[in-house]
């Protein structure tokens, strides 16, 4: 996170340096620092294939890193990962638990896995607690991906973890429920549950304390939405005006130009360089229709911009041009 995020006294439930996995020669995740606060939502974001899977897992216990060193819940990653693994709370990408068996009994399945002394107690309080009471002799496979997703964190929380690490959560759920599922998030994060969570969206990236982008297996970016935005010094022009479409791709291709990006009926264009941005912007044709403003940049028109910067660990192997 940020320098100014952890000078305060909150103790670190994830702390760790140098994290890095290799497949085939391949950088998938490389010399990763991360460092969470008790009780914060840290948003991890990134592409496809930047290391955020691998990265959680690491931390979960289920990979063990290349090199690195570091603490999970105080836990050594490397000598205390069998432990590691039943004090977190991992909610992978996909629908984990058995459709044809009934939310009830999907969590006493859990519950029996984490040898928990009084089961039934527990699933009670987890199906209250996630509002799955009314629905609990129902099939998992029946479920709408609302209720699924609440089942898997109901799945997550009934051993009372307290580290949740979320892998793209909400992928395929409905605005709605993407929204009660963050305000239960908020309250896990006001008892003093730490929450790393993986998202493409932008909308839940401003709803978490702290952000973390990471491309390409590095780390690019950390901090508050509003430092990482100012830390990355990214101008910004807005266009509008008729028939946008024809002015992205001669955009994208103009120097100094870093993102091109659609938003409804304007074109944000944003760049490093004032000048080479503003060179490219003027040589569009304008009979006085198209309008030209700068303006802040949001969390997508910086992230966009580091990926067009970052290199590639997929393009070529090591040592080679």
């Amino acid at each position: 996170m940020s320098a100014n995020s952890l000078e305060g006294k909150e103790p670190l439930t994830i702390d760790v340096t140098g994290l890095s996995k290799s497949y085939a020669g391949r950088a998938v995740v490389d010399q990763v620092d991360l460092q969470v606060a008790q009780g914060k939502i840290c948003g991890f974001l990134g592409p496809n294939g930047s290391g955020k899977t691998t990265t959680i897992r690491m931390l979960c216990g289920l990979l063990t890193p290349d090199a690195g060193n570091g603490t999970c819940l105080g836990l050594d990653i490397f000598k205390d990962a069998a432990q590691i693994k039943r004090q977190v709370g991992y909610m992978t990408q996909r629908f984990g638990l058995y459709e044809d068996l009934s939310i009830r009994q999907n969590l006493d399945f859990i519950a029996r896995l984490f040898e928990l002394p009084h089961r039934k107690d527990a699933v009670d309080a987890s199906l209250e607690r996630l509002g799955l009471s009314s629905r609990a002799s129902q099939l998992a496979g029946a479920l709408s991906g609302g209720w699924k997703q609440r089942l898997a964190l109901a799945a997550c929380m009934i051993h009372e973890p307290k580290l949740l690490l979320l892998d793209e959560p909400t992928a395929g759920v409905d605005p709605k429920a993407r929204r009660e599922f963050w305000d239960q998030i908020h309250h896990l994060a006001a008892e003093g549950i730490t929450v790393l969570v993986s998202t493409h969206y932008m909308d839940e990236a401003e709803r978490c304390h702290e952000l973390v982008y990471i491309a390409y297996g590095k780390i690019l970016a950390r901090g508050t939405e509003n430092e990482i935005i100012d830390q990355s010094k990214l101008k910004v022009w807005t266009l509008q005006g008729q028939q946008l479409g024809r002015f992205l791709e001669p955009l994208k291709q103009a120097e100094g130009v870093l993102s091109v990006a659609a938003f409804g009926n304007a074109v944000h264009v944003a760049g490093l360089d004032e000048d080479l941005v503003m060179r490219a912007l003027h040589t569009l044709p304008n009979d006085g229709s198209l309008s030209i403003a700068s303006c802040r940049a949001n969390l997508e028109d910086v992230f966009i911009s580091m990926i067009a910067k970052a290199p590639d660990n997929f393009q070529h192997p090591r040592g080679q041009a």
